[in-house]
């Protein structure tokens, strides 16, 4: 999975030892890295270049052996600046000082002596959560530009589909939305509804699998008085409930043959008769159907009518897996936990970093339903201000770099090394039709080839 793409590589280094400042100058040299080296120096660079990630010694002058000094500017950097990221550095004994540091609001703590590329490790983390963050807050307070109400995406992946949406809802065709189960079907059908020329007519939804089959019938076409035992009057089912609206037949992969062939005859006549009666009923209704099953291979094995599939699949959208969707995750357990914590447990503020990134790697088999389970689970149980992976119920990868590099250069590289090699393994290894390809010079594609130590 792709990062979040950084919107401020700034990074404020609050250290009094220039031996320590000149070792990090190297060490942080692919971020933008200021440097200050007391309290007023701090807070002037920190309004003067808003930092997303600041490193805090709290052993500063004039009182380094105490903290005090230190944590005088954690207050005021946290007040100045509340959502950048503050690493506090302490000394190799001074862990107290560290853990009520993290109680204030600091986001991580490092001890002496300094290790440069751990802290580059935990700086970068700093900066992925940032981002994240960030992102989420777009979304709450509406910056980006999502067409479709009760979605909440910002991937790629998911966009494209909304866009989508947006075209196919207009055409009044019938539409089959394909995807695991806990994608979200429902809700892009009811977006489908409510962006058509049907929206101020009823939206009705029925699941295929729920029912069982001898009372299915009954429930979409409706029966008559008398049609059956208990049958005591005239009642109408859910394809006339949806008259001149919309009807989604979610699990449609579930539907009996039985039914399938009376469902086939609607779409074909538009025309409904109910159990135990003659008369025909015609209705105007768009039909939305959704189903996690692989209808083709019901096709060949029997199990569904061809002539149907074509039918109910005038135009398909298939809905990614959230695993598959970039920086989703985050955005709706932010979402979820802003709607359950005020429910249940108003002093839950937010997720720490390692549930964040636990969010943000974990697979998410169950997609968006499990992920709305956990933070609802976890909104009831937390027991501090900020959830936890074990309250999530989640396992932290403690070796998470080494499956998905954070260091925006090392991902730049690995994008371009991709796009590079599959160039040329395209075009034979033909420089100028690669080039042509990746939309560059071939002078460009040489010094590519030669800075990623491509063998052509």
């Amino acid at each position: 999975m792709a990062t979040v793409e950084m919107q401020n590589r700034t990074l404020l280094i609050i250290e009094d030892d220039e031996g320590i400042n000149s070792q990090l100058k190297w060490t942080f040299d692919d971020y933008d890295t200021q440097f200050a080296g007391d309290r007023a120096s701090a807070l002037a660079t920190a309004r003067r270049h808003s930092p997303s990630v600041i490193t805090l010694d709290l052993g500063l002058p004039p009182d380094p052996a105490n903290a005090s000094e230190g944590f005088l500017i954690l207050h005021e950097l946290i007040t100045l600046l509340p959502s950048s990221k503050i690493i506090v550095v302490t000394g190799s004994d001074d862990r107290e000082h560290a853990i009520h540091a993290i109680g204030e609001g600091a986001y991580d703590f490092y001890q002496k002596p300094i290790d440069p590329e751990v802290l580059k490790v935990i700086v970068a983390r700093a900066f992925h959560v940032f981002d994240l963050e960030m992102e989420n807050q777009r979304l709450l307070q509406g910056r980006l530009n999502f067409p479709l109400e009760g979605i909440i995406a910002s991937s790629p992946e998911m966009l494209r589909i909304c866009q989508n949406i947006e075209k196919i809802a207009p055409a009044d065709v019938t539409t089959m939305l394909l995807g695991d189960s806990g994608t979200g079907k429902e809700l892009l059908a009811k977006a489908l509804h409510q962006n058509s020329s049907r929206s101020k007519c009823p939206f009705v939804a029925i699941n295929c699998a729920a029912i069982p089959e001898n009372l299915l019938e009954s429930e979409l076409f409706g029966y008559e008085k008398g049609a059956f035992t208990g049958a005591s009057k005239q009642t109408l089912g859910k394809f006339e409930l949806a008259n001149s609206g919309t009807l989604f037949l979610d699990e449609i992969g579930d539907l009996p043959l039985s039914l399938q062939a009376k469902l086939l005859r609607f779409l074909q006549e538009r025309v409904i008769e109910r159990v135990g009666g003659r008369k025909e009923i015609p209705v105007d209704v768009r039909v939305v159907c959704a189903t996690h099953r692989n209808i083709p291979e019901m096709v060949k094995s029997g199990e569904f009518r061809e002539d149907l599939f074509y039918r109910l699949s005038e135009i398909s959208i298939e809905i990614p897996p959230l695993r598959e969707r970039t920086g989703d995750a985050v955005l709706l357990a932010r979402a979820f936990l802003s709607q359950y914590a005020d429910k249940h447990n108003n002093k839950v503020k937010g997720f720490t970093k390692e549930a964040i990134m636990a969010i943000d790697r974990y697979s998410w088999p169950g997609n968006v339903r499990e992920l709305e389970n956990k933070v609802k689970r976890a909104a009831i149980m937390a027991e501090g201000s900020r959830i936890t992976p074990d309250e999530l119920d989640l396992i932290l990868d403690e070796n998470l770099e080494s499956v998905a590099p954070l260091n925006l250069r090392a991902v730049r590289e690995s994008a371009e090394r991709s796009a590079v090699v599959r160039a040329l393994s395209c075009t034979g290894n033909n420089v100028a039709q690669a080039a042509e390809l990746l939309g560059v010079t071939r002078p460009t594609l040489y010094d590519l080839v030669k800075k990623l130590e491509i063998v052509v």
